[in-house]
């Protein structure tokens, strides 16, 4: 995009002031890196139920942003050279920019809509585009209200074929992505559950996805989805609408999983639509949709995002690793990128400068086209022809206790540098969603007054899901407070680069140095507790540091009680050391709606003992009891701010389908056995077989955190997607699964523990346990690694 400030002022509707800037790229996000990353940027200023980022304006001038879309005047110093459009709605704007961006695209343009299998159809249909061909893709899975308009404004314009994701989640949504897509050709993939909970029924969900395909030329479709492919066939008659079924389905043995045959046939018959050649199918493709986090050889950290490879997705990739590196030192591993249209003279100066702006000390390139180009890149710097190469020969310095992006396009194979550079650990890991756990976190924002505060939860390892990782994500996006058990969970999030406030709930004396050397902030529940800590400050030379009061409003647990009230109250206003900076206590039947009267008392209680406590202070101080549960059960309890524990990471006070589980827990069949009726399985011979028994053997056992109780058939593991329960008892290390009934499957194959699907989830898990979703959580031990995926 190309435009003058001027021109879009005219194009939304929108007023005009100040300097007519350029505008060649859109920045939405204050955090991130996308003003440095992009040219002549834009900053877009919104407002929204719990944010306003007209609040960042002047922090975003100071980085060198000229040009702003604002829903509200702003004062900046004049003769900076700013210029602004006020409209009413931002995003409104932003549509209607880019529905004016695709009117002057001349190149076909294809959308994708259907509830799952979007992206993995997009980027298989990008790897089987003729060789040469300039071509454009929506980054990821932009494919929402603000996604699909941030996406149709990277369009370059020279490109042939440009691909974009639509997806919806409520009525209405899908008429204004057409507006700005106007696809010529659409592909429906698939039809399900996925946010159903906004329709009245699947069929009213084809109808608002059917809205998409209203101009289009070409509409592609498999009939194997009911009811979307009747709708389809149906509706669009006139205009012959191909069904992929009619292709031939790949053979099994070439692809295994049944969708994505289906997938196959889709792209086959986009493919045949299109007059592009045939594909030639040798496997489903090893797309990676997810970019992933994982721990790496000698204290690093990797980010694989090695699944595509173009100017769009490499931005995204160093934005991504800006907010993950924090205090480390940052490494990017990039191969030749392929396909760009453009020159290479250009594409690697373009590269290079993207390259410095992020920050990169240290860049290691693979491909010879990359290598010719080495004086552009003014870091330190190694070049490889092949990746084989760099594995044999990589320096481990440029690697150490680093930050390291691995960015690579598909014919350089990666993984196998993924495989030197991670830490070993055995099969068995939690796979943790992170953009699942953002979907958690504004779900409980929108329950929350625009004011009211936020602090999570993250103690236990952020409930078994990790530490570091999950604290940068809240950091970065704003929450106000951690909440830990221990200082010593406090320190290690200190020493990786957290630097927001952390509480500490169970502060005890021997730690308190560590605390205050640290910054942390310690729960102070009882008198000793209290001069405890005021001596510590004084012997660490500070005053005035933060506290957080717990009051005692009927869980009994800690805290202080209403009759010692007077005396605390007396204590704070005669001790200089310390400065309350909270109030709060906790709501023990909040998801117990036989309690309410119980909840509704203790919350009144609480209103006036931390009232009386404020009160008394000469300055104000953040008062809280809100946990999950009564964030969605008691708005009445917000007050200043509240504690998100459990709903983060996917699960509420009762079965809640808005909410998203994060964790997912795998691992791999590492021997299979062909056993006879009549023989056992197992310690004990617990595993009685009644039948000729094909069993596999999985290294996941109770040391791993796999419940002893779940043996002997009460709980089934997923094999390629189908349940397989547990034969005879779980050992320390390791358990077998009965699956006869499952053909085809090999030694190597995946094996999911848990997940969020259906009777594999959580929930259900507990309820076997008859114990609660959190234990669980809990108990996956530090020994199976954690790998973080967020798109």
């Amino acid at each position: 995009m190309n435009y003058k400030l001027s021109e879009i002022a005219a194009v939304v509707g929108g007023k005009f002031t100040g300097y007519d800037t350029e505008v060649r790229s859109v920045v939405t996000d204050s955090r991130s890196l996308t003003c440095e990353l992009g040219c002549c940027p834009m900053f877009v200023a919104m407002r929204g139920a719990n944010h306003d980022s007209h609040g960042f304006i002047a922090e975003m001038q100071g980085r060198g942003v000229r040009a702003f879309l604002v829903e509200r005047d702003v004062e900046l110093p004049a003769g900076d050279g700013c210029g602004f459009v006020r409209v009413g709605n931002a995003i409104d704007a932003l549509q209607r920019l880019a529905a004016h961006h695709r009117a002057r695209f001349k190149g076909t343009v294809v959308g994708i809509t259907g509830s799952n299998g979007k992206t993995v159809i997009k980027e298989w249909i990008a790897e089987e585009l003729p060789e040469g061909m300039k071509y454009y893709r929506s980054p990821k899975s932009y494919n929402s209200q603000l996604g699909v308009p941030l996406s149709v404004l990277m369009l370059e314009g020279d490109e042939r074929l440009a691909i974009f994701e639509a997806g919806i989640s409520k009525p209405g949504e899908m008429e204004r992505l057409e507006r700005i897509i106007r696809p010529e050709v659409v592909i429906f993939t698939s039809i399900g559950d996925a946010h159903q909970e906004n329709f009245l029924n699947l069929e009213q969900k084809c109808d608002e996805k059917m809205v998409l395909a209203r101009e289009a030329k070409k509409i592609i479709y498999h009939s194997y989805y009911e009811p979307l492919g009747r709708m389809v066939a149906a509706h669009f008659a006139d205009r012959k609408p191909l069904d992929a079924a009619s292709f031939p389905e790949v053979p099994e043995s070439v692809i295994g999983n049944a969708a994505s045959r289906r997938n196959a046939q889709i792209v086959e018959a986009f493919c045949a639509a299109m007059h592009y050649p045939a594909p030639s199918f040798a496997g489903a493709p090893a797309v990676a949709m997810r970019l992933e986090v994982k721990e790496g050889i000698n204290d690093s950290i990797l980010i694989n995002d090695a699944y595509n490879l173009d100017l769009n997705s490499l931005a995204l990739a160093l934005d991504y690793l800006h907010s993950v590196a924090l205090n480390r030192r940052r490494t990017l591993v990039l191969s030749d990128i392929s396909q760009s249209g453009l020159s290479d003279d250009e594409l690697y100066s373009r590269v290079a400068g993207m390259v410095e702006r992020a920050g990169i000390d240290y860049l290691i390139g693979i491909g010879p086209r990359l290598k010719r180009y080495a004086a552009l890149f003014t870091c330190d710097k190694e070049f490889f022809t092949a990746t084989d190469e760099c594995v044999a020969r990589i320096n481990r310095d440029a690697v150490a206790g680093r930050a390291v992006l691995l960015k690579g396009a598909r014919d350089f194979r990666f993984e196998k540098l993924v495989h030197t550079l991670s830490r070993k650990s055995h099969t068995t890991v939690l796979e943790v969603d992170l953009d699942a756990m953002m979907h958690n976190l504004n779900y409980f924002r929108s329950k929350l007054d625009f004011a009211t505060k936020l602090v999570a939860m993250v103690k236990a390892g952020s409930y078994g899901a990790g530490d570091f990782e999950v604290a940068q994500l809240l950091q970065h996006q704003g929450v106000d407070y951690l909440a830990v058990a221990f200082a010593d969970e406090g320190i290690l999030l200190r020493e990786r680069g957290i630097s927001m406030p952390i509480v500490v709930l169970n502060a005890d004396a021997d730690s308190f140095d560590q605390m205050i050397a640290n910054r942390l902030e310690p729960e102070i529940y009882s008198f000793h507790s209290l001069e405890a800590f005021a001596d510590a400050v004084v012997h660490a030379g500070e005053s005035r540091y933060p506290i957080h009061l717990k009051l005692d409003t009927g869980m009994h647990r800690l805290g202080f009680m209403e009759d010692e009230l007077a005396r605390l109250c007396t204590v704070l206003a005669a001790m200089p050391q310390v400065k309350v900076a909270s109030v709060f206590s906790h709501l023990n039947c909040a998801d117990m709606p036989e309690e309410d009267a119980y909840t509704r008392a203790q919350i009144a209680l609480y209103d006036r003992m931390s009232a009386r406590i404020a009160a008394s202070l000469p300055y104000p101080v953040i008062r809280h009891t809100a946990n999950s549960a009564a964030i969605e059960r008691f708005p009445e309890a917000q007050f200043d701010m509240c504690r998100l524990g459990l709903g983060l990471y996917g699960f509420g006070f009762r079965h809640n389908d808005a909410l998203r589980p994060v964790s997912t827990l795998k691992t791999r069949i590492v021997q299979i056995k062909h056993l006879p009726a009549g023989d056992a399985v197992g310690y004990g011979r617990a595993g009685k077989l009644t039948r000729p028994t094909v069993t596999a053997t999985v290294p996941v056992g109770y040391a791993d955190g796999l419940d002893r109780h779940l043996g002997c058939g009460r709980w089934s593991v997923l094999v390629a997607g189908r349940p397989a329960p547990i034969v005879g008892r779980i050992c320390m290390d390791s358990c077998m699964v009965d699956i006869t009934d499952i053909p085809d499957v090999k030694e190597g194959d995946e094996v999911v523990i848990f997940s969020a699907v259906p009777g594999n989830d959580l929930e259900t898990m507990a309820g076997v346990l008859g114990t609660i979703s959190y234990e669980i959580m809990t108990s996956v031990s530090g020994r199976v690694k954690r790998i973080y995926l967020k798109e």
